[in-house]
């Protein structure tokens, strides 16, 4: 792994701010002062920053209770990210598996682990998610019959694929799509002359959101749970 990398997996520092404190003999290698950003270090390297030994943590993997009010992405000027809610070592590798809107709550997965993040929001592996949604007014018989059937959406090439519905108590229902399309449940039931008030993610694949977290909280994912996307 190339030193500035393996500062900024460590440390939270930028790619720019890492070549920079190696520029400024901050880093050994070692025991030696190294200034080149671009080389590599093994995997028993001795590295410090500062004189303080660092440390390189195995890829993570959370989940997280999302509340209404967060938006799900690393930065944003407007609004409050859910990786404020996170307190792990090395938080601005983290990247969001799966995005809910900022009025949406439920199960968020966050990683580290670029190759396991495609697996799971890859559209060709068809991992399920299941949300519970509330709607404005019931839903008619001719409109889950359209979304069943898998219905096509304005500017989508494509139809959708077929979704499974489960009604519920009153205008809340549990919807299961394989795909992860821009606003697609949302649009999914406006397409049919409804609209979406509350929606709720309980499940992706086979993690389910612990019932044990409230709205912020998080917590690392099992093994079972990681190894059941691979």
């Amino acid at each position: 792994m190339r030193l500035d990398r393996f500062l900024c997996q460590t440390t939270g520092l930028t790619r720019t701010q890492a070549q920079r404190v190696i520029r400024d003999k901050a880093v050994s290698v070692d025991g030696v002062v190294v200034r080149d950003a671009g080389m590599h270090v093994g995997p028993e390297a001795r590295v410090a920053y500062r004189e303080q030994v660092l440390t390189l943590l195995g890829p993570q993997y959370l989940m997280l209770n999302k509340p209404v009010g967060y938006v799900c992405a690393t930065r944003d000027g407007l609004h409050r990210t859910v990786l404020e809610l996170i307190e792990v070592a090395n938080q601005t590798t983290l990247h969001i598996v799966g995005r809910l809107d900022i009025d949406a709550t439920g199960l968020v997965l966050l990683t580290d682990d670029g190759e396991w993040s495609h697996r799971v929001t890859s559209p060709r592996h068809k991992i399920p998610k299941v949300y519970r949604a509330t709607l404005a007014e019931p839903l008619s018989v001719q409109g889950e019959a359209a979304i069943t059937r898998g219905i096509h959406l304005k500017e989508e090439p494509e139809a959708c694929q077929p979704a499974q519905i489960e009604r519920l108590s009153g205008n809340d229902v549990r919807i299961v799509i394989t795909e992860g399309k821009y606003h697609q449940v949302k649009r999914m039931f406006a397409a049919v002359g409804n609209n979406v008030e509350a929606l709720h993610r309980e499940r992706i694949g086979t993690v389910v959101l612990d019932a044990s977290l409230a709205p912020g909280d998080s917590r690392s994912l099992t093994d079972i749970e990681i190894q059941s996307f691979r």
